[in-house]
């Protein structure tokens, strides 16, 4: 059976209304400000509504934040916590400046619990800053045709010239479910982890209820 990639694009999520047992299936509506359904295989689209349209993209921006720190890093290499990074707004892993992890649990992190600290952190780490990795993640989308993105955080805040459409989200997540590594993490429904100087431990659980 072909993939389909349903994407809501707003910074509210895909939310559904109440069904009433007698109602039928034609009152069902899609509460989303932008929304495109795109066959995973062949890229063809299957609807859209307001599927072009530039809106902010919220925390679905680190689906490319994940997908560059596995194409370009060795996910063993050690990450060391900035005060940048560890002064990002909720949501939060509450990583303190000077910690130590390794690459690959950040990104279980940044994946199963969507924490805006680690986005900073890996950013930092594998380009240096945040505004190059920035940079690198919208050369990276254009790669693949998604044209009218833009990337000025790693973890998805608001920011100036920071937007995308819910199709190019669609591209985006469609090359990232090529990407065997990044598959298995958004698979893990629980991942627990040190802080290598053990600092602290950590337990996550997968936000995504479709597991």
């Amino acid at each position: 059976m072909k993939k389909l990639l349903c994407l809501c694009l707003s910074i509210m999520l895909l939310t559904y209304p109440s069904i009433a047992a007698n109602q039928v299936d034609e009152d069902l509506r899609l509460y989303a400000r932008a929304a495109l359904l795109m066959d995973g295989d062949s890229g063809r689209v299957l609807w859209e509504d307001n599927g072009y349209e530039v809106r902010s993209m919220a925390s679905t921006t680190k689906i490319m934040t994940c997908l560059i720190a596995i194409e370009t890093s060795d996910l063993d290499e050690v990450v060391t916590i900035s005060k940048r990074a560890s002064r990002a707004p909720d949501v939060q892993l509450n990583v303190k400046e000077g910690e130590q992890y390794i690459l690959k649990d950040l990104l279980y992190a940044l994946m199963l619990e969507s924490a805006n600290d680690v986005a900073i952190a890996i950013a930092e780490h594998v380009y240096g800053s945040v505004e190059e990795f920035c940079n690198r993640m919208t050369e990276r989308a254009r790669l693949i045709g998604a044209y009218k993105t833009s990337y000025k955080t790693p973890n998805g805040l608001d920011a100036e010239g920071h937007y995308s459409t819910a199709y190019d989200l669609a591209l985006i997540t469609r090359e990232a479910l090529k990407n065997d590594q990044l598959v298995e993490i958004i698979n893990t429904r629980s991942h627990s982890f040190n802080e290598i100087n053990n600092k602290r431990h950590v337990s996550l659980n997968n936000r995504n209820n479709f597991l």
